[in-house]
């Protein structure tokens, strides 16, 4: 894989140097997706700089308009980039790409970019020093894209700007936080380290800085989370790469809770009787039990690396050639700590070249030093395989079959995201979470998702609590009901579960995404397999994986071509 090559056409070399372009416009982005090059720059995070990606876009746009199709490929390609390229500039005329605060993907989380260069070479950390040098540059020019949104009138809601402005401060922190622990993994070379303190100490200074920015922003802040319906449409259409019914959506939702809920209820039954908790079907007392359990738990995180790594390793060895067809090239994945404390899991895609292997990273709160495997196992089928490793590693490869666009660049959290939580009901179908623990664990995933789409449309949207379900308080969505629906919905320690509630406030539309692509994964499986035949579902999953990311609304027609 790729199995076959075409010949580029027009459309792909203007796909091809889009992707050339934004490397220049965005070194971070270059990083994140493996194009060399632009490991010394950063990007400029000013207004100038958003106007120049933006008319970047706007210029291949017009340029698509100019070639004919030469292929199908190029067909889904045009659908694909006249849909992405379009929101990312009805975003950017909205200002939202350009002031957007959040916990997890707004301008703020930048430093995450220092975990995907090298550090093999003396040269590597001259690129990582260079780096930790322009950070001030970079803060400074986002700080002036800040003030000029806010004159405009778009400021992210209060509690973000508190809460971007705590993680600013703790990624300064010089005892434990994210640059403290970047400048510790310097080489002992006296002239490097010295560099790399240097640097520590000026992007620990630059995010300080910026936390003081957002906290000056506060008294023009909205005190509302809500975002409202038009805002969070265009958020919703953008994760899932198609416009959908959001109130059917929400009934959908709490339907799908329900559903989830009373399926659990069965295994907690069995649990509770293995455990002999005398609890019935109380879900809370089959998750006390097993966390209980001293084979499911370990401590630290080396013993929490370990055990990621083996079972990522067994899952991809036992499902390449069988279920999936996994291509040599990524039959690698490394699974990470990360060090900002934030509490999110994650994964980040091989390099364009594949020198950089695909890594799952769990980014482990401080307080955090207890891990219970019955929980997390899906998490792992989630990020490595048959998830994201999977999917992000055949994408990768299909440059010479599509083009660079759609291999490197083209990401849809509808898709990509309803891919991998589809893996995890899959691994289930495939006998992989036969042990009811294990399955408890992936229900409390599936119940989480659910409860997202619920949480998330309701609270935004300012629709009624849904009535008769666990947790819901039922009137008017508020930050302290959706903790309450949280708690007994979510299964989380109370630092993973704040984070959660922060990341819906900050991030609108795109938690649904997963329960919604996962939903459209399924519908398109039962529509183009036949039931009992396991080379028919093969040949799906790869042709589906060949096509790359994609919009929902693109990914159903490519399919059915």
């Amino acid at each position: 894989m790729p199995q076959t090559s075409r010949t580029p056409s027009a459309l792909d070399a203007i796909a091809d140097a889009y992707v050339d372009e934004v490397a220049r416009l965005d070194p971070f982005a270059a990083t994140s997706i493996g194009v060399p090059g632009h490991e010394h720059e950063i990007t400029d995070l000013s207004p100038a700089g958003f106007d120049e990606r933006a008319a970047a876009a706007r210029s291949v746009l017009a340029c698509l308009a100019e070639v004919p199709d030469a292929d199908d490929v190029d067909a889904v390609t045009r659908a694909a980039m006249t849909e992405r390229l379009g929101l990312e500039l009805e975003l950017d005329a909205a200002l939202l790409s350009r002031a957007q605060v959040n916990n997890i993907a707004s301008s703020l989380q930048t430093q995450s970019v220092f975990d995907m260069m090298a550090t093999d070479t003396t040269e590597d950390w001259e690129a990582i020093c260079d780096r930790l040098d322009r950070m001030p540059e970079a803060m400074r020019a986002w700080a002036e894209t800040l003030r000029e949104a806010a004159a405009a009138g778009y400021v992210s809601a209060r509690r973000q700007l508190e809460l971007g402005a705590e993680q600013a401060r703790g990624y300064a922190d010089p005892a434990g936080g994210y640059f403290a622990t970047l400048g510790a993994k310097a080489p002992t070379d006296d002239a490097v380290r010295r560099r790399v303190t240097a640097g520590v100490e000026a992007a620990s200074a630059a995010y300080r800085d910026i936390a003081d920015v957002l906290e000056s922003l506060v008294p023009q802040a909205p005190v509302e989370d809500a975002v409202g319906r038009d805002a969070y449409r265009l958020s919703s259409r953008v994760f899932l790469g198609q416009e959908v019914d959001l109130d059917e959506t929400y009934a959908w939702g709490v339907e799908e809770l329900r559903r989830i809920i009373a399926e659990q209820e069965q295994v907690a039954a069995r649990l509770n009787d293995r455990y002999r908790t005398g609890a019935g079907t109380d879900v809370a007392a089959a998750r006390a039990a097993l966390d209980a359990d001293a084979a499911r738990t370990l401590h630290g995180t080396t013993a929490l690396q370990e055990w990621m790594q083996a079972t990522a390793d067994r899952a991809l060895a036992d499902l390449a050639g069988t279920h999936f067809d996994i291509p040599e090239q990524i039959r690698r994945l490394e699974c990470c700590i990360a060090t900002t404390g934030s509490g999110g899991i994650y994964y980040t895609p091989p390099s364009a070249d594949l020198s950089r292997p695909g890594r799952m990273w769990w980014d482990v709160p401080r307080e955090t030093t207890e891990f219970h495997t019955w929980s997390e196992t899906t998490t792992v089928y989630h990020e490595g395989v048959p998830g994201h490793h999977l999917q992000c590693g055949i994408q990768t490869l299909q440059a010479s079959t599509l083009n660079r666009w759609r291999a490197l660049l083209c990401w849809v959290s509808g898709h990509g995201e309803g891919w991998a939580l589809y893996a995890e009901r899959l691994m289930e179908q495939l006998g992989y979470l036969d042990d009811d623990g294990d399955r408890l664990g992936m229900l409390d995933a599936q119940r989480m998702r659910a409860g997202r789409v619920v949480l998330d449309i309701g609270l935004h949207l300012g629709l009624p609590m849904p009535e008769g379900v666990v947790g819901s308080a039922g009137g008017a969505w508020t930050y302290e009901k959706a903790w309450e629906f949280m708690t007994p919905n979510w299964g989380m320690a109370p630092a993973e579960q704040r984070f959660e509630l922060h990341r819906y406030l900050g991030w609108p539309g795109q938690a649904p995404s997963y329960k919604l692509g996962q939903r459209l994964w399924e519908q398109l499986r039962a529509e183009q397999t036949t039931p009992g035949d396991e080379a028919s579902v093969r040949g799906f999953h790869r042709r589906a994986l060949e096509l790359g990311s994609l919009p929902l609304s693109v990914l159903t027609g490519a399919l059915a071509r």
